[in-house]
């Protein structure tokens, strides 16, 4: 069965997360290393990205939080995010005639920094819109459904196995792993992860690993 269709996770996919999660080490007034080797520990123990905040500050309300760090002028997700090879990739993709699209577990402000992108994408979702999120089963079902295509033909593009890998292909989409971020080489390393039908280091492998696949 030929991928006719791939989704976009978007942390640590198609967006760098360095510079979220440094602003949020200076918000708690955290030493940046020292953050991000908590939250590398919290990440290796397949913790909660949460519990970084609430080790640090006890009694941390997460959503008021980042309420009040928009107010400030804080900008969760910005274009210039963007990994290198994240548009050129889209591009790629939709050319070869893939329907493409986007759905992660991010705030619905994000939706409007990727049809900014001015792409040809089939949709755009997060979970905040739909009300589902990873790793539930109904958020990859409801991919399904957005599509009208069989599970099977459809690849969705994640750094995480708990979030992505995994719950996609018992959702009987083709998982496909990308090696990058805190979550893809903590819990992955050089493991080729069990569940994914491709595993890649950048998005620019991601046309020609397709090609070669539906080529069989």
């Amino acid at each position: 069965m030929k991928v006719r269709a791939v989704v976009f996770d978007v942390g640590e996919t198609l967006i760098d997360e360095t510079r979220a999660w440094s602003f949020w080490a200076d918000w708690l007034g955290v030493p940046r290393l020292t953050f991000h080797t908590a939250l590398g520990a919290i990440i290796g123990r397949n913790g909660h990205f949460r519990e970084v905040f609430e080790l640090f500050r006890p009694g941390f309300d997460f959503a008021e939080e980042r309420k009040a760090a928009v107010a400030a002028g804080y900008e969760p997700v910005t274009a210039a995010d963007l990994y290198p090879d994240a548009v050129p990739c889209l591009r790629a993709l939709i050319d070869a005639r893939y329907a493409v699209g986007v759905a992660a577990n991010q705030p619905s402000t994000t939706e409007a920094i990727v049809q900014a992108l001015g792409l040809s994408l089939a949709f755009v979702a997060s979970s905040e819109t739909w009300g589902i999120e990873k790793p539930d089963r109904a958020f990859f079902e409801r991919i399904v459904d957005e599509l009208g295509l069989p599970a099977g033909e459809i690849g969705y593009v994640g750094d995480r196995l708990d979030n992505d890998v995994r719950p996609a292909a018992e959702a009987g989409l083709r998982a496909i792993f990308i090696r990058r971020g805190p979550w893809g080489w903590i819990h992955a390393g050089r493991r080729r992860p069990r569940d994914a039908t491709l595993v890649v280091d950048t998005l620019a492998e991601l046309p020609e690993r397709l090609a070669r696949l539906d080529a069989g």
